[in-house]
């Protein structure tokens, strides 16, 4: 198997289910990636060692679920050269996932996360892969070919719908 690309990340198992969304659309475009559980709270030594090591391993962007405080997108973003993509996670702690998207999106200037709507795992694992077709001529005709049956799926609905 091919070194993994991508790195996807969350605080806690309970992220799983919304991240998931995340590797199942990278699988789809054949972006190889690694998932694992990486807590800004609970594991920071693991989170540096992540985040510091990333770009040595082949890594080339990193997804980051985290719910509640959501620490983690900005904690690896601080330590990483590589983009990141924040996914903030409605979770048991969150307050409907506000909390998380504004502890995500609201960086200082200099740490920058790109982040998408709560819960929206797919869109990263899509930005993902747009980011890595920058400089893959593969990676860019899966997007235009995922595009494209996006495109196909609403045309359908509509015809449907007409009739």
């Amino acid at each position: 198997m091919s070194k993994p690309i991508v790195g996807i990340i969350m605080g806690s198992n309970s992220d799983m289910p919304t991240m998931q969304a995340a590797a199942d659309v990278l699988k789809e475009l054949g972006i190889t990636f690694e998932i694992d559980i990486v807590s800004a709270h609970r594991t920071p030594e693991k989170m540096f060692e992540y985040a510091k090591g990333a770009h040595l391993r082949g890594l080339q962007v990193i997804i980051a679920g985290a719910g509640g405080a959501a620490h983690l997108p900005g904690m690896v973003a601080s330590l990483t050269p590589l983009p990141v993509i924040g996914v903030p996670v409605k979770s048991s702690n969150s307050i409907d996932g506000w909390d998380s998207l504004l502890s995500i999106v609201q960086m200082p200037n200099g740490v920058p996360v790109a982040t998408v709507a709560v819960n929206a795992a797919q869109n990263a694992g899509i930005l993902a892969a747009q980011i890595i077709s920058c400089g893959s001529i593969a990676a860019l005709e899966k997007i235009v070919v995922f595009k494209e049956a996006l495109k196909q799926k609403v045309n359908k609905a509509s015809d449907d719908l007409k009739k």
